[in-house]
């Protein structure tokens, strides 16, 4: 590899970019990183996960306070100072971005502050003037907000989640369009700062890679609150009447509109690719997303994809792994590793949260895979009554023969917490008799997965 510039070069320096970057150049192999973003740290620490959690910690604060009254407590009016919510979620922004801006910047690995593309599948071309060459290259270049399918919607002016970041004051109304996480999470965070919300989901729930009834669990609390939702409705047009933005949307045959200040476009994210003149290097993409095997090597075997630009699931975690195991494969190519998705974890941070692990009833049935499954309501769980969180329940979901836990859903208080008992279970491979027989204090949150665990080896016994 001697004729090229580096060994490595890993174009985008986020989640799965450093972690290629870090692994590579920590075996002594010659790597570079190559940053086009106008600021370093990736989408996760600079408007992904870090500053939407801080915004919905701070709306669940308010939102416990203002019900307080239920422990017979009296806090009086629940006020807010918006400027300064957004000021401690840009202070703990700064925080977490200076750190990664340090393990980027620290000497281990070159850093290149430019754009990309291929001229060939060994060289890119910089936006410098520069050029550089790599015996293999990782491709790491993130997502951005997709493009709005109709055009009228994208002459209205829609709100992205990078902007409802930067709000210095809130609109009085909101409709949120879309159904997924980042849809979700907003337009909870938006009512429970006193925002009228609207959600428009086209399939018949939100959360649809979720099973129905864990769906369906959000959707009764977002109602609870006073969020509008719905679903199984599809977009006609959007116009703007006076200081209203207007959704035109057809639901069960009939003709709806939606009326608000603003409108927020949660319709999903789209792979960064587009740049990258990817022609030139025999990779292929399929709707802009590199097509990778499980080792994340691209049909150009020299070049590699992570993260949300490879997908096929957007999650900080498995982007960390991908840059690993596609560092492991650069280094080792006689010992391959491969990602495995059996543990596949998946959190929605509404509240109820949403969680699930392994398999889902939905994926179960679509590629005919025996389960047994059991569920228990938080609504009758002691410790979840003296938190008054009474919406959602777990779910547990067994192979019928052995009894080996193969997947298992929860929405309730803590689910993203409580979801990771189950995903250390599966990861030792526990059936639901072995769960079940594990020591549980009470009164807990977590006690809760012993009455399904217990119902479903009571089954296999009998």
């Amino acid at each position: 590899m001697g004729a090229f510039d580096f060994e490595v070069a890993v174009i985008g320096g986020g989640s799965a970019g450093y972690a290629t970057a870090r692994t590579t150049a920590a075996a002594g192999r010659r790597t570079v990183v190559i940053e086009g973003g106008g600021e370093l740290g990736g989408l996760c620490i600079l408007r992904g996960c870090m500053p939407t959690k801080a915004l919905l910690h701070a709306a669940d604060v308010r939102f416990q306070a203002k019900r307080s009254k239920l422990w017979g407590l009296e806090p009086g009016e629940v006020g807010f100072d918006f400027p300064a919510v957004m000021r401690r979620k840009a202070a703990m922004v700064e925080e977490f971005a200076s750190y990664r801006r340090d393990q980027l910047q620290d000497g281990r690995f070159e850093l290149i502050r430019a754009l990309a593309k291929f001229r060939d599948p060994h060289t890119l071309q910089l936006d410098n003037g520069q050029a550089v060459t790599a015996g293999q290259i990782m491709i790491s270049t993130g997502s951005r907000v997709a493009d709005l399918p109709l055009p009228s919607l994208a002459k209205l002016g829609c709100m992205t989640s990078d902007d409802a970041l930067r709000l210095e004051s809130l609109p009085k109304s909101i409709i949120v369009l879309g159904g997924g996480a980042v849809a979700v999470e907003f337009a909870q965070f938006f009512a429970r700062f006193d925002v009228e919300v609207t959600v428009l989901q086209r399939s018949p729930h939100i959360l649809k890679t979720f099973d129905d009834d864990v769906a369906g669990e959000v959707e009764a609390a977002f109602r609870d609150e006073s969020i509008t939702v719905h679903t199984g409705c599809s977009l006609t047009g959007a116009r703007q009447d006076g200081s209203e933005k207007v959704i035109a949307f057809e639901q069960d045959g009939e003709q709806h509109e939606a009326r608000a200040e603003a409108v927020f476009h949660g319709l999903g994210r789209s792979p960064n690719t587009d740049s990258l003149a990817l022609e030139n290097t025999g990779v292929e993409t399929k709707r802009g997303r590199i097509l990778c095997d499980a080792q994340m090597r691209s049909s150009a075997p020299h070049i590699f994809a992570g993260g949300d630009c490879a997908g096929p699931h957007e999650i900080v975690h498995l982007a960390i792994q991908q840059g690993e195991v596609a560092a492991h494969n650069m280094l080792r190519p006689s010992e391959l590793r491969s990602m495995d998705d059996r543990l596949l974890i998946s959190v929605v941070f509404t509240d109820p949260q949403a969680a699930t692990v392994g398999l889902t009833e939905k994926a179960a049935k679509a590629r005919g895979i025996p389960y047994r499954a059991a569920r228990y309501p938080f609504h009758d769980h002691g410790k979840s009554i003296i938190m008054e969180a009474m919406h959602g329940s777990v779910k547990l979901l067994c192979d019928p023969e052995s009894g080996e836990i193969l997947g298992s859903a929860c929405v309730g208080p803590m689910g993203g917490e409580l979801i990771h008992e189950i995903v250390i279970a599966m990861a030792k491979r526990m059936t639901v008799g072995e769960l079940a027989a594990v020591p549980h204090y009470h009164p807990t949150l977590a006690e809760i997965w012993t009455y399904p665990a217990e119902e479903l080896a009571d089954q296999l016994a009998g």
